[in-house]
């Protein structure tokens, strides 16, 4: 099932989320419908938050970069509980956008290199270190979890300059192709 994704202005976006347990209620379900809802919204990574779960799961599909990068094929994962260990490197700018902040791409710096700690989805472990654009992804995803956007990390005076435009989307004032809840909206869910 496609689920609607929350728009910016959400107070779901604004909590830290909380960690999840083995037998989570739903759990295999909301999985299955935040793959289906990413691809049919073309994302390659969707934070539970981002529609309307604030616990602690993201899940990443990075087919659409493969074919610049071919060191990420087959990079589609399931991170339950995440905990980022460590990020090293000199940062570097990427031009990001968000499917809770559709039409707005923003160059964002982040370190090339992380270490998370996660769950699979069958609840096993992992203690893993990713580079360049899988890193990337991850930390955009993480972000989520942490109550944290894209456009908190841009400068003030870009935050400033696109405030109209966050202002339209937290209103409804735009056109996207898939289901979102505005939150400054009367009817809140819109396709």
């Amino acid at each position: 099932m496609i689920l609607p994704i929350v728009a910016y202005g959400h107070p779901t976006l604004r909590k830290v989320a909380e960690e999840i347990s083995p037998g989570h209620s739903g759990l295999e379900e909301l999985i299955e419908n935040m793959f289906e809802t990413m691809y049919s919204s073309e994302g390659v990574g969707l934070a539970a938050p981002q529609v309307n779960q604030p616990i602690r799961l993201f899940i990443v599909d990075v087919g659409p970069y493969v074919q610049e990068h071919p060191e990420l094929e087959g990079f589609k994962k399931i991170f339950i509980n995440p905990q980022i260990i460590e990020q090293t490197g000199e940062p570097w700018v990427f031009n990001e956008g968000c499917l809770s902040i559709p039409d707005i791409r923003e160059d964002v710096s982040r370190p090339p290199r992380i270490r998370i700690q996660y769950y699979d989805r069958d609840f096993q472990f992992h203690d893993e270190v990713y580079e360049g654009i899988s890193a990337r992804i991850i930390q955009h995803e993480y972000d989520h979890l942490e109550a944290t956007l894209f456009v908190d990390l841009i400068s003030p005076l870009r935050k400033i300059l696109l405030k109209r435009k966050l202002n339209d989307i937290s209103s409804g004032n735009i056109d996207v192709k898939y289901k979102m809840i505005f939150p400054a909206r009367k009817k809140k869910v819109r396709a």
